[in-house]
């Protein structure tokens, strides 16, 4: 899967399924509002300094009862605790931990999202047929521990990097690309929204999109600009992340694919046999051409 602009035909496909299949996700301006506001502009490398174009936080609001009456988000938020911040701290990982990681990975197993996209890996001969040792797979890639910071322990996951964030020696923001954890680090004041990233009109966001490229800081680190989904289910973004990095065995994959109305570029980066990163990148939407 080369570097290419055109769409990916197959995995447009497939992942098209899995959007269909997405009955979880969240609708706009019903179960959640966002609130957009200025464009956010360009921060020079190295500094934590952004001009803030957002004065009110990104989530206007957000139904929590249904983050925590629909199971997989339930499973998922209780994760979003288990993390040291800092690369090169060890991660200690208790029991308790690992359960709630099992519970997960059983929660999102049992929806439709996540049956597809086994199913479609078996057939590419990419997992094993058995749920359980797909379930083994899963977990290998999404929290088994690895060195991201050479001078440390084990510090590391593909889950903390992607959907938690973390800090690279205190000085800059590394993953973070889940709208419900920006979402509830945001409700607690730890993130600053500072408005949204956008090259031409062909990617300015509308409020009811569910891709959006923004920038924010997070505990007095900025991140000049990171892609998320918003309003979708965890097991929608396991499952499309699973995909890529199971059909690739490159270093860092990079797939444009049509999902409903949006063309995204999708970006994952191994780390051995884990995910190192993922993230989509919103190229254009609302069927507006490239």
């Amino acid at each position: 899967m080369a570097k290419s602009r055109q769409a990916n035909q197959e995995l447009t496909e497939v992942l098209n399924q899995l959007w269909r299949l997405d009955s979880n996700r969240l609708k706009p301006g019903t179960d959640y509002r966002i609130s957009l506001q200025g464009k956010a502009g360009y921060v020079a490398p190295g500094t934590n300094s952004a001009k803030d174009q957002a004065s009110a936080p990104l989530f206007a609001y957000v139904n929590e009862e249904k983050l925590k009456n629909i199971k997989t988000y339930a499973h998922f938020i209780s994760l979003l605790d288990n993390y040291e911040m800092s690369t090169g701290v060890s991660e200690t990982v208790t029991s308790q931990e690992l359960q709630e990681n099992r519970l997960f990975i059983d929660a999102i197993m049992e929806t439709e999202v996540m049956k597809c996209a086994h199913k479609y890996l078996v057939k590419k001969g990419q997992s094993p047929a058995d749920p359980g040792k797909f379930k083994r797979q899963l977990y290998d890639m999404w929290f088994g521990l690895y060195h991201r910071d050479r001078s440390g322990g084990e510090d590391s996951c593909g889950f903390e990097h992607v959907f938690v964030g973390e800090t690279k020696h205190g000085q800059e923001i590394m993953g973070l690309h889940n709208w419900v954890q920006f979402y509830l680090q945001e409700k607690h004041g730890h993130v600053d929204y500072k408005g949204y990233k956008a090259r031409d009109k062909k990617d300015t966001p509308d409020e009811d999109d569910h891709v959006l490229n923004l920038q924010f800081s997070w505990k007095g680190l900025v991140k000049p600009i990171g892609g998320s989904f918003i309003g979708i289910s965890p097991e929608f973004e396991v499952a499309v992340f699973t995909i890529i990095f199971l059909m690739s065995s490159e270093k860092m994959t990079s797939v444009v694919v049509k999902v409903d109305e949006y063309m995204l570029e999708l970006v994952v980066y191994r780390h051995g046999s884990s995910i190192g990163t993922s993230y989509p990148k919103l190229l254009s939407s609302n069927n507006r051409d490239l």
